[in-house]
């Protein structure tokens, strides 16, 4: 019998961020990270306003409050966008508005149409984010409104029911089905969450009301909303994980603010009263990443090379328009296996630190791994049922190739959020990262002619002290007639030379006797 995995959450949250890791039997799997200050995350929903149409990109942008206008394309819009429309306008209006259950909904809109057609530049209209700005650019929205709860998501102006295809059992599908289309009110739709499996008819039907009274009441404040402004917030992210991710297996969750304390154990409560234990606050001198061991963990997941098993390790390069994971096996070989059971072993292992990866950084976009050859079609098949395999629990939407002739495997993974990345290299502070400094000849000379051109400008100056990197004081000092014993005679004054550990190797400063920098 397989023990079951440990599965524990770790919220940092400090000042300007919360980070969260997930562990599973302590390894890390998952990160989160989000600047306190953070606006626009997915699947918030705002009133916004159309700023221009793109008629050539049959799309338009959206003034949401991000500095830069957001991206609208009109197959984003959703089929019942002519519905969401007159709805938010009658609202806007004032206008008496039927109850949503009973609202007489519009037919759908046309796939093939024009965005000129339904949007006009002024309008307010709702969108959703549907992922986060990235790089340069503003978010990408959608008119296809979800609101997401624990075991399912509602979708206004709808009235199918999907069931998460990673619930196998038809049995269990077509009694959930069943289920909301007995509790489900009339113009919503549901997608129920994998979560949701053999949840009773109550616990679902709390859950649909409390999303639906979610909707429903933001209209009822939204004649205020002068826009662009938030209409609907997504929880913040700390439970928004907890909702993703939390299921019965969960041990701990550990927690070093009490107010997001509070929340989870508010929310955890809410959706599994017995578990509410897990929730721990944690309130130790010693930052709370560093007394779980996940730094150490970080800093040897999110470097440029990644080892993983015996030698072995992994190159991940990140350019603007894909990722580059190379596979090496260094000196890891065994001499009862021949060259193409070693590349497959190794191969099965990267594969294994590859899948972690993708999903630990939340990289997204093209991802091309460069694996050691094999020439076998089996192993090389083995290979790619493998990798499917370790992605089969990935949430992100992704496509995986088979290898290449070349042995070259694609997978493209949905992009939602900027790719998590941490520095693991810090740029030295004497050549900025470059490898080169100042050659010591010139860097003297530069010395002296900074302290000939201060005497000269403040003849009155008798003592100076030199503050330098202890190397520098060592070169300055070294000898019976050394460099600051010429420069204290050439220049007829006193001159002493301090070492300062902290200094960088280049950096140096004059002071006088009180300790106060002389500037040049």
């Amino acid at each position: 019998m397989t023990s079951q995995t440990s599965k524990e959450l770790i919220i940092d949250v400090n000042a300007g961020e919360t980070s969260i890791a997930l562990l599973e039997d302590k390894l890390i799997t998952g990160l989160y990270k989000e600047k306190n200050s953070i606006q626009f995350s997915v699947g918030d929903i705002y009133l916004g306003q159309v700023k221009k149409i793109m008629p050539g990109l049959n799309a338009a942008f959206v003034n949401v409050g991000y500095e830069k206008d957001a991206f609208l394309h009109y197959l984003d819009l959703g089929p019942q966008f002519s519905s969401l429309k007159k709805y938010l306008s009658l609202t806007l209006e004032g206008k008496p508005v039927p109850a949503f259950s009973s609202f007489p909904l519009e037919p759908d809109i046309n796939k093939h149409g024009k965005i000129t057609e339904v949007l006009s530049p002024g309008q307010l209209i709702l969108v959703q984010i549907a992922k986060e700005p990235i790089s340069s650019k503003g978010p990408r929205l959608s008119s296809e409104l979800s609101i997401p709860g624990r075991n399912m998501v509602l979708i206004p102006f709808s009235n199918k029911i999907s069931i998460s295809q990673k619930i196998g059992s038809d049995e269990e599908k077509l009694r959930l089905k069943k289920l909301i289309q007995s509790i489900k009110p009339n113009n919503y739709g549901v997608i129920v969450r994998t979560a949701a499996k053999s949840k009773r008819v109550a616990t679902l039907d709390n859950e649909l009301r409390e999303l639906v009274e979610k909707w429903e009441n933001a209209f009822k404040s939204i004649k205020q909303i002068k826009g662009p402004q938030l209409f609907i917030g997504e929880l913040n992210r700390s439970s928004a994980v907890v909702r993703d991710l939390y299921n019965a297996s969960f041990n701990h969750i550990f927690v070093n603010d009490h107010h997001i304390y509070q929340q989870i154990k508010q929310y955890v409560e809410t959706i599994d009263p017995e578990k509410t234990k897990i929730v721990k606050m944690v309130s130790a001198k010693t930052p709370i990443f560093e007394q779980f061991g996940v730094d150490k963990q970080i800093k040897a997941s999110f470097g440029k090379t990644v080892s993983f098993k015996s030698g072995a390790y992994l190159i991940i390069e990140h350019t603007e328009a894909m990722h580059v994971i190379d596979v090496n096996s260094g000196n890891r070989t065994k001499k009862d296996l021949n060259q193409e059971s070693n590349a497959l072993e190794v191969n099965l292992a990267a594969a294994e630190e590859i899948a972690r990866q993708l999903k630990l950084r939340d990289m997204g976009g093209l991802i091309v791994i460069d694996f050691i050859d094999m020439t076998l079609a089996p192993n090389r098949q083995a290979l790619y049922d493998k990798m499917r395999s370790l992605m089969a629990d990935d949430p992100a939407k992704h496509t995986i190739l088979p290898l290449s002739k070349f042995g070259l495997m694609e997978i493209t993974r949905q992009r939602v959020r900027p790719e998590t990345d941490i520095d693991t290299i810090e740029k030295c502070p004497s050549c900025n990262g470059t490898g080169e400094i100042q050659s010591s000849m010139l860097l003297m000379d530069e010395i002296e002619n900074n302290l000939k051109y201060l005497l000269k400008q403040n003849p009155s100056i008798k003592f100076l002290k030199l503050k330098v990197h202890p190397f520098l004081a060592s070169y300055f000092k070294q000898g019976v007639f050394s460099i600051r014993y010429q420069w204290a005679k050439k220049y007829k004054i006193k001159l002493k030379i301090k070492e300062i550990n902290s200094f960088p190797v280049l950096e140096y400063r004059f002071v006088d006797q009180n300790e106060i920098d002389i500037l040049v």
